[in-house]
């Protein structure tokens, strides 16, 4: 890796994940430009990852599959929050893991995960065209409906309708303050994939109890 500053690369005692930004006190070695916080932050939430996930499942396929799928989704965010893309690269052998998955039933049976890929897919690219037709403009992009997809592959189509929902509420709140608080216009563009990752993640790891929790409420 390499100083996006002044690109020196940085050396190995110096690229210690948290302890390293600690110790330079956030700024490069060669150049003393300033670290960006996300860097020791992204390292922190996936130390905390992978030690939820080996906690839970131990040294098991479930903990590779999970792990792959938490990192998988971290990567995207980060790409979307910066490019305003989901590179097909990640996105199409995501899918295709939680296929394979499941071809065991891993997480869920195989003919539901199929069912989920499908859905997911068609179901944003429906809103998409919708929207498109109705306003004349794209309201997301083309990684969204794979990554629901995805993420409809390694959890089946009963949790799509959560993710979702959780995706576009917590986009909308984020949307609205952005305009209320930051002065950002109508116009201006939010990635959308970083909220269906979160919701996915969340869905994911919690998504039974949530669903049961709300069926009890309702007494269903």
């Amino acid at each position: 890796s390499r100083c996006p500053g002044c690109g020196v690369p940085i050396k190995a005692r110096y690229n210690v994940p948290v302890l390293s930004y600690l110790f330079l006190r956030g700024r490069c070695k060669a150049c003393a430009a300033p670290i960006s916080i996300q860097y020791p932050l992204v390292e922190l939430l996936s130390g905390l990852i992978g030690a939820f996930f080996v906690y839970q499942y131990g040294l098991s396929a479930i903990t590779f599959y999970s792990l792959a799928l938490s990192y998988s989704l971290l990567v995207l965010t980060g790409i979307d929050l910066h490019e305003k893309l989901l590179p097909d690269q990640i996105t199409l052998p995501l899918l295709w893991l939680g296929l394979f998955a499941n071809l065991s039933g891993t997480f869920v049976p195989l003919g539901e995960a199929v069912i989920g890929a499908i859905a997911g897919y068609l179901s944003l690219w429906m809103v998409f065209w919708a929207f498109k037709l109705i306003t004349g403009k794209e309201g997301m992009g083309y990684g969204d409906f794979k990554l629901l997809g995805a993420l409809g592959a390694w959890m089946g189509w009963q949790m799509l309708p959560m993710v979702i929902l959780l995706s576009t509420a917590v986009g909308a709140v984020v949307g609205i303050a952005g305009i209320i608080f930051a002065g950002r216009g109508r116009e201006t563009q939010i990635a959308f994939g970083p909220f269906l990752a979160m919701a996915g993640w969340i869905a994911f790891v919690w998504g039974d109890k949530i669903l049961s929790g709300y069926l009890a409420i309702f007494n269903l």
